[in-house]
């Protein structure tokens, strides 16, 4: 479908207000991608802080990738949690098309991970809690992400975790699926060996996720795609010394070749090492970005 159909196919945002460009104030860029970029605004009359991503509907439409923002915006439009970046309402014109979306003050966890090279256990048992409940909500809703990844979460205010893109997640009745996407690394076994998937692919990620926080480094990284699929598929997992057996037990339970053994996402949320170093709900202790 062309994209100058898109927004007309689309379900009603959270406001039926329409907005156009001239609604706001542009700040700073926060960030760049393949379709345009997000820029920090201002809604000039409620003085409402948002990010604005600009996306040009000719290189969507050169790629082939309508669709994916349809879902993108269908599904996220509809998901209303604390640690899943809001998307407030959406307009177009000839030759963009505009996503208002809740600002995360704190930024991309890929650049904090880069920066600090590796979390400690509170840090990441709270993240673990945090996603695992968003999840939950996710998969109740019949939504699977698909593509969970430090990339694609951000942080709020408080370092609290917000997943923030939902351009390979699908909306699925039956939680049932059988295309390829999603990082490389991040590939569950079934998708790499092409069999239905449902909602377990999630659990894999966060496992892979958890790995990813603690060590630094994916856990089937290899130097070629190849040796990096048989990594994966034969779940050959290892891990460094350092580790403590609380975050190899929940890891381990994650990442289970067949999706039925993998430890469900309520579990998580009750496994001994989350419980006993995460401080979701508790006040911060993470430095404020301003002092790093």
């Amino acid at each position: 479908r062309p994209l100058a159909s898109l927004v007309l196919c689309l379900p009603v945002a959270t406001s039926r207000r329409v907005f156009t460009i001239n609604d706001f104030e542009i700040g700073r860029p926060l960030g760049k991608g393949k379709f345009g970029n997000v820029y920090l605004a201002r809604e000039r009359d409620s003085k409402f802080i948002v990010a604005l991503k600009v996306l040009f509907k000719s290189q969507m439409e050169k790629e082939g990738v309508e669709h994916q923002l349809r879902r993108e915006i269908e599904i996220q439009a509809h998901l209303q949690h604390p640690n899943i970046l809001r998307l407030y309402n959406y307009f177009h014109d000839k030759k963009r098309v505009y996503l208002i979306l809740e600002y995360a003050p704190r930024g991309e966890l890929y650049k904090e991970l880069q920066k600090c090279r590796q979390f400690d256990e509170q840090k990441t048992a709270t993240f673990m809690e945090e996603l695992a409940d968003a999840l939950i909500y996710c998969h109740a809703k019949k939504v699977i992400h698909r593509d969970i990844k430090p990339e694609n979460l951000l942080m709020g205010l408080k370092g609290e975790l917000k997943i923030a893109d939902f351009g390979w997640s699908v909306h699925a009745p039956s939680l049932r699926r059988r295309t390829m996407c999603g990082t490389l690394d991040y590939l569950p076994p079934e998708m790499i060996e092409g069999k239905t998937h449902d909602e377990k692919v999630d659990l894999w990620c966060i496992g892979v996720l958890c790995y990813e926080l603690l060590v630094g480094h994916p856990p089937f990284e290899s130097s070629t795609h190849t040796e990096t699929y048989r990594r994966i598929t034969k779940v050959d997992l290892q891990f460094p010394p350092f580790m403590s057996e609380g975050s190899r037990d929940l890891i381990t339970k994650l990442l289970r070749h067949n999706p039925a053994e993998r430890l469900p996402l309520r579990a998580v949320l009750e496994h001994p090492w989350v419980k006993a170093h995460s401080r979701r709900g508790l006040p911060p202790v993470f430095t404020p970005a301003s002092a790093n």
